[in-house]
């Protein structure tokens, strides 16, 4: 059973690194820094787009309008934080 809790911790930092790597490539594309018509880039950016709109796209519904401002990501890793440290203090102690 801990090792269980474990990958799943192991995931959510995983997904965290994820979503960081896709706000760094939507500032790369906004910025003009990377050309989208590159196969390679295309690939990449359709994979992080794949991955984690699912977990975005409902808290994007509930934010409101900020402009051009995405906070999305920030929601989704307070949430994802909160997700560890609920497991970190209320149920690995109680697998041990």
């Amino acid at each position: 059973m801990l090792a269980l809790f474990e990958v799943i911790l192991l995931a959510l930092q995983l997904y965290i690194w994820i979503v960081i790597a896709m706000a760094i490539f939507s500032w790369l594309v906004a910025f003009n820094v990377v050309n989208t018509r590159s196969p390679a880039v295309s690939m990449i950016g359709d994979f992080l787009y794949r991955i984690t709109d699912p977990a975005l796209r409902p808290i994007r519904r509930v934010l409101p309008n900020l402009g051009g401002i995405d906070i999305s990501p920030v929601i989704l890793f307070l949430i994802i934080i909160f997700i560890q440290k609920v497991i970190e203090i209320y149920i690995l102690p109680n697998v041990y």
